[in-house]
């Protein structure tokens, strides 16, 4: 995790972690078949770092801790959102913790298995979404010395009416509040499935 998180995981190997160990490289493959099942295990210990809260109460209150402790972890550890798969889940304990902890927020809403899991993965998946851009848009600042506000106006028509728009007060574009307004509508999208029709009039 040190060599990802210093140099992404480009700088991750089998050779690279030996090296930092002092041992030999083939040393590690008595422990680990591939460069895979350590890429698997540092996202496993990635997610072991969560902390979790008492839940609150009411799913979309639930729901939105669970998509900030997922965005947390991303932040921390850029190289992460790549190595989660949502159609091919690893089953290893940090992940489950995690999925467990965050399913907890669908209990006692009558929901099928299928329904649950749907809301699960489109929950994690959106915030992986946008994760995946932590990393370029961290390079990107690097390389241009300029924020992603900066660069957009730097780049836009001056007297344009977009730059008017972009750069008038409250006018704000980042990964952050991409996160955070997309995570609100995600959630109220799914009050149409987790909320009883009822409570909905």
């Amino acid at each position: 995790m040190e060599i990802a998180d210093a140099d992404g995981l480009a700088a991750l190997s089998m050779r690279a972690v030996a090296t930092k160990l002092g041992v030999a490289t083939m040393t590690l493959y008595r422990h680990l078949e591939a460069k895979a099942e350590l890429t698997q295990l540092i996202a496993d210990a990635a997610f072991a770092e969560i902390e979790y809260p008492e839940p609150p109460p009411g799913w979309r209150s639930h729901l939105r801790v669970a998509a900030q402790l997922q965005w947390a972890t991303y932040q921390r550890h850029p190289w992460l959102p790549r190595l989660v798969s949502i159609t091919r889940p690893v089953t290893l304990p940090g992940l489950l913790e995690y999925g467990l902890w965050t399913l907890r927020a669908l209990d006692g809403l009558g929901l099928d298995p299928n329904t649950r899991l749907h809301v699960y993965a489109t929950m994690v998946n959106y915030v992986r979404g946008t994760a995946v851009n932590i990393e370029s848009e961290a390079g990107a600042e690097l390389d241009t010395g300029m924020t992603s506000k900066q660069w957009i106006r730097a780049r836009l028509p001056v007297d344009g009416p977009l730059i008017a728009q972009v750069t008038e007060p409250g006018a704000d574009l980042d990964l952050e509040s991409l996160f955070a307004f997309g995570l609100e509508r995600l959630l109220d999208g799914l009050s149409v499935v987790l909320t009883p029709r009822e409570a909905r009039r």
